[in-house]
């Protein structure tokens, strides 16, 4: 079995993301042409060249039936429709336009006090019950609660989206199997079904009565003609992921490496001002995506290694960011680190995630409330600290706490 998929590499991938920095920073997977990037200077020179890289997803790893890494080509799934991360340009910028009035400064600010009530019922359960799983409770909910509101989505369908809010990682994992595929494309087409039914009740409203909320800033650029109605689908689509993949797997790791570190707690409680460098210091130690595909347009070189027109590349943030040519102590958790700005666990350049924004917000309010809400909490011997099987997201299917109230 490849390395890649290795369910050790899976679990703790930076031994390898290491030994790839050292050894092979472009690094051909065997029997495909995915090539994965782990250098943080060589994922820049990526990122700068729109020329021959493109982030429309046409194909992607997943594993054959000899449990080997293989490439997926999307047209077998009748292709997509590129969206948001997955758009070039000009079509990206018109996406991102029409979505950052809802997830700029302004409306994140605005629906914070909503997330701290949110937050505070839950952490309410989670302390009373003395402790439990914090994902199922916290880091999973929350964000697909917060996006269900922006979305202008019923906030009560909560439990709902929580089936298919992990389908596109899950599509994306790379262990996938051809069976899994699948059954992941019968799930992403009954979320299609239902985001695509909201919006046309968007659609079909009175444009003095739009509320702000995704679905109206969409339904304005059907109408004005900037995208179709498909595209607006597929945007939707792309965001519900997007915040429960993104900030779940921040949420799980802030806490459990605070869970882990009793002095980092101290810390935090005493001095709040510290949680939000320590959420930034999580992005970069502990990457909630991975790392996300681009296709080489033409023949170029990376790295030394010649690199073919239609392979795909695998822009692996997570090996960057503990990259020792750019960040000192690279594998240690330091929020007062002075280099720490130049990770890219949110992307970089005209992909940086659009609602990082967002994602901040919704961790610092959790990590604040639990903080203040116990005297400690530590990891529970209820069930072992384990992430989902996948090469793209760093998500804990479950974080069991021991909790001591306040």
């Amino acid at each position: 079995m490849c390395a890649l998929f290795d369910p050790g590499v899976i679990e703790d991938p930076y031994p390898f993301y290491r030994e790839l920095l050292e050894s092979a920073p472009v690094y051909q997977v065997p029997g495909t042409e995915v090539y994965l990037v782990s250098s943080w200077q060589l994922i820049h020179e990526v990122l700068r060249n729109q020329k021959d890289y493109s982030a429309n997803l046409t194909g992607i790893l997943i594993t054959d039936a000899a449990g080997l890494p293989s490439l997926f080509d999307l047209s077998q799934f009748g292709g997509t429709v590129d969206a948001i991360a997955n758009a070039d340009e000009p079509f990206h910028a018109v996406h991102r336009k029409l979505v950052l009035p809802t997830l700029n400064a302004r409306s994140v600010s605005a629906m914070e006090d909503e997330v701290k009530v949110w937050v505070r019922a839950a952490v309410s359960r989670l302390v009373s019950g003395g402790g439990g799983d914090c994902v199922a409770v916290l880091a999973n909910p929350i964000p697909v609660k917060v996006m269900a509101r922006l979305m202008g989505l019923p906030v009560d369908d909560v439990d709902l989206l929580l089936g298919w809010a992990f389908s596109g990682g899950d599509i994306l994992a790379g262990t996938t199997t051809l069976e899994g595929m699948l059954e992941l494309a019968a799930s992403t087409g009954e979320m299609r079904s239902y985001l695509q039914s909201h919006f046309e009740l968007g659609l079909s409203r009175d444009p003095a009565s739009a509320t702000g909320s995704i679905i109206d800033e969409l339904a304005k650029g059907v109408r004005a003609e900037q995208i179709s109605e498909e595209e607006a689908v597929a945007i939707m689509i792309v965001l519900v992921g997007a915040a429960g993949e993104s900030t779940s797997s921040l949420v799980g790791s802030a806490i459990r490496l605070l869970a882990q570190d009793t002095v980092m707690q101290a810390e935090l409680r005493m001095n709040s001002s510290l949680i939000e460098p320590y959420v930034e210091e999580v992005v970069r130690l502990e990457s909630p995506f991975k790392g996300h595909y681009r296709v080489v347009l033409n023949e170029t070189y990376l790295g030394g290694v010649n690199l073919p027109a239609g392979a795909r590349v695998f822009l692996q943030w997570a090996a960057a960011n503990r990259d020792p040519s750019v960040f000192s102590r690279p594998d240690t958790l330091d929020p007062a680190r002075s280099d720490g700005g130049e990770h890219i666990g949110f992307g970089h350049g005209i992909h940086f995630c659009v609602g990082a924004r967002l994602a901040r917000m919704e961790a610092k309010v959790i990590l604040e409330e639990l903080l203040a809400s116990t005297e400690e909490f530590s990891l529970s011997e209820a069930g072992p600290v384990k992430h989902v099987p996948s090469i793209f997201v760093r998500r804990l299917e479950c974080l069991h706490l021991a909790v001591t109230p306040s």
